[in-house]
């Protein structure tokens, strides 16, 4: 006796076969509501077991006990769509305020006995400003590269 056992309604299972008629749903979404439709013991369902479902759709066992666990746990809507990040990995260390600091001083002129600004300049520059309190070049790199703007042209387009 499975411990998470998938038992949908007519209106669930209507609505499913709907979503992988049209095919409108990411392949993920899809593949989710197939497990759903295959693992369904109600009275209209397959009612088909893990490995039947595995065998089927190329999946993984614990992705199926997975999906049968959401739907039991937290419903339809949990079960088709990927849960969503309660909060980023990292905190961004520039918002949009550092950003536009960062460049505004990308392309101003370079420090004096400079000919052009390097990443670390840049950097150094941002602690100097208090907009951060420490940065690395790369952080500098990465964000400069976001931008349309070229530090090694003449005209950066400021």
């Amino acid at each position: 006796m499975k411990r998470y056992q998938v038992t949908l309604s007519k209106q669930e299972r209507e609505s499913l076969r709907a979503m992988l008629k049209s095919g409108k749903a990411s392949a993920n979404k899809l593949m989710r509501a197939r497990v759903l439709l295959k693992a369904d013991a109600s009275k209209g369902g397959p009612g088909w077991i893990d490995s039947q479902i595995v065998e089927a759709l190329d999946i993984g066992v614990c992705t199926v006990e997975r999906i049968r666990q959401q739907f039991v746990e937290e419903g339809l809507e949990a079960a088709l769509n990927r849960k969503q990040q309660e909060r980023p990995s990292r905190a961004r260390i520039l918002d949009g305020r550092g950003e536009a600091q960062l460049i505004a001083l990308a392309c101003s002129a370079p420090p004096e006995g400079r000919s052009q600004w390097t990443l670390q300049l840049l950097a150094n520059g941002l602690v100097e400003l208090n907009v951060v309190d420490t940065i690395s070049d790369e952080t500098v790199r990465r964000t400069l590269k976001k931008t349309n703007s070229s530090r090694g042209s003449k005209n950066n387009g400021a």
